[in-house]
């Protein structure tokens, strides 16, 4: 077996949630992706929808579980010292399928192989297996020392969404669609006296059509002084999955530079999307009606090679008042689209 070692580390990720067509909706999840050299495991394997086992919903005993059981010191999960990487990220359930790969001691090293795509306690490396991933080689000292500190660090909390203004239908709709994909959200008028230990649960902070600039600036102010940063969102627009989208946007803490989805452009009656590695991309662009009512037309649902692409825009979707949404599994961007 290969002497050459790599380093292992983790890194923010998320599987952002969505408001789907017909009243449907896909859940929002919060994880730590698995790092090796300097790259998202996730990334390096064919495009999933999936989430690796240390996510942040995950009660505590079973997140200490899981570290445990990655440091070796549990049994495997699966037959013939299998583990699961990711898994499905509405219900974890192995039939849904799930990355898994044979992780075991090498003196004091540990070493990660045999890659497969499972579905059952059985694996067939030839038929679903992934050539070219693997083995990985990491060192003992380096491998226990980020796992471990995982032990060490506080339960981390579900990510919030702080709603500023009043208690307009809008904002209630938005507190409620949040919550139903996974995301927590509360609604006040301001963040005037509140603790920094309280604001430190909010990820993300969306300004209602109520909220003036001095407001706004208030706000940004309290979380400044408590020392956290936050993504912010007008949520001004009446438009649910559109909203919905932004704060996944601004939710998202994966380092930039290890992210599938790195650009969106929209211009001269076309979208500009760069991606950094072959994944599906969903281009949905949205717009106002008559009567304020939502209007949403699928511009594009495919897989993309890493590089740059152009991707027409029907007229008839982007007339109006239009936004344009590109998504992959994991990274939202949302545009402005030239009427």
């Amino acid at each position: 077996m290969s002497a050459v070692y790599a380093t292992f580390g983790l890194a923010p990720a998320m599987r952002a949630g969505s408001v789907l067509a017909g009243g449907g909706y896909q859940i929002h999840r919060d994880f730590l992706d698995f790092v090796v050299d300097g790259r998202p495991l996730l990334l390096s394997l064919s495009d999933l929808d999936a989430v690796s086992p240390l996510a942040s919903d995950v009660p505590p005993a079973l997140f200490t579980e899981q570290v445990r059981s990655l440091l070796l010191e549990g049994g495997a999960l699966l037959p013939g010292g299998r583990y699961v990487l990711y898994g499905c990220p509405e219900c974890a359930d192995l039939g849904c399928g799930a990355v898994t790969a044979l992780i075991e001691r090498d003196g004091d090293d540990y070493v990660w192989r045999d890659f497969a795509w499972q579905t059952s306690e059985d694996v067939d490396l030839e038929l679903n297996g992934y050539p070219g991933t693997g083995p990985f080689r990491f060192r003992g000292e380096e491998y226990r020392a980020v796992l471990r500190s995982l032990l060490d660090r506080p339960e981390p909390g579900r990510r919030r969404v702080l709603l500023i203004g009043a208690r307009v239908a809008l904002l209630a709709r938005l507190a409620a669609v949040l919550r139903t994909i996974g995301v927590g959200a509360d609604i006040t008028r301001d963040a005037h006296g509140v603790p920094a230990d309280e604001l430190g649960r909010y990820g993300a902070v969306a300004f209602g059509h109520t909220v003036g600039e001095a407001e706004r600036a208030s706000v940004r102010a309290a979380f400044e002084a408590a020392g956290l940063e936050v993504g912010y969102v007008d949520a001004r627009t009446p438009v649910l999955p559109l909203l919905v989208a932004r704060i996944e946007h601004a939710l998202d803490r994966s380092p930039a530079e290890q992210r599938r989805l790195a650009r969106l452009v929209t211009a001269d009656g076309e979208a500009r999307i760069e991606v950094t590695a072959p994944c599906r991309v969903r281009l949905t662009a949205y717009r106002l009606g008559r009567l304020s009512r939502t209007r949403a037309r699928e511009v594009f649902d495919g897989v993309l090679d890493a590089g740059l692409h152009r991707i027409p825009l029907d007229a008839r979707a982007v007339g109006g008042r239009p936004y344009v949404v590109a998504r992959t599994s994991s990274e939202v961007l949302v545009e402005t689209a030239d009427p």
